[in-house]
């Protein structure tokens, strides 16, 4: 069951770039929200932002009513965590067995795994948490096709249970296959909001772009 009671994401009047229009969103508990562009239009610096990684030009992001986010490390105290798109700086944490983690010996560094395997460490690691909120920033990217869709499961398994989901991903049908609604980004702003039946390639594609669907 969902915890609807749990704490949402709230982004107000967030501007992530000079000149910029601002971005209000809502991330809702056991929601998945992906975050789609051309590279360099300003997704992957909101999803930064989200984990207090980059300070915002103007706006608030805040857990629940109380828990302002404004720097990394209040973002993990308040039940944000992210994963990050290099996988090159972790070791074993919890979660091993359940993500059927194969590597020679526990205490191998995560470079000796295959890439797949580095990235269920490092899911391994941010579930650890036990956050409210998982910000992924292209989580499978360089995964194999086995390894994806394990964590597609996990990731819908969270979402289940209540977990808020933000997923970066440069691929459009990764997107369309996890989340329910999606962010367009265009030169730093939100161009678009696309949930439902509205939701497909040809629209996300246009949105990027600048052309009507």
């Amino acid at each position: 069951m969902v915890d609807r009671a749990a704490p949402g994401l709230a982004v107000r009047d967030l501007v992530i770039a000079p000149g910029a229009s601002a971005i209000t969103q809502t991330i809702a508990p056991g929601e998945i929200v992906g975050l789609a562009g051309l590279d360099g239009h300003g997704q992957e610096l909101f999803l930064k932002m989200l984990a207090g990684l980059a300070p915002p030009l103007g706006g608030s992001i805040e857990m629940g009513a109380s828990r302002k986010i404004t720097g990394f490390r209040k973002a993990v105290a308040s039940g944000v965590a992210y994963l990050p798109r290099d996988r090159r700086k972790a070791r074993y944490d919890l979660y091993r067995e359940k993500l059927s983690i194969v590597a020679p010996r526990p205490d191998a560094p995560i470079t000796t795994l295959s890439g797949g395997n580095q990235q269920k460490v490092l899911l391994a690691r941010a579930l650890a948490l036990e956050p409210a909120i998982l910000l992924l920033n292209d989580p499978t990217r360089g995964v194999d096709v086995a390894t994806r869709h394990v964590l597609y499961d996990v990731f819908r398994g969270l979402a289940a249970d209540g977990m808020g989901l933000v997923i970066l991903s440069s691929e459009i049908e990764e997107i369309l296959l996890l989340c329910q609604r999606v962010l367009v980004f265009r030169e730093n702003e939100v161009a678009a909001e696309i949930a439902g039946d509205a939701l497909t390639t040809d629209s996300v594609i246009s949105a990027m772009f600048g052309r009507a669907a």
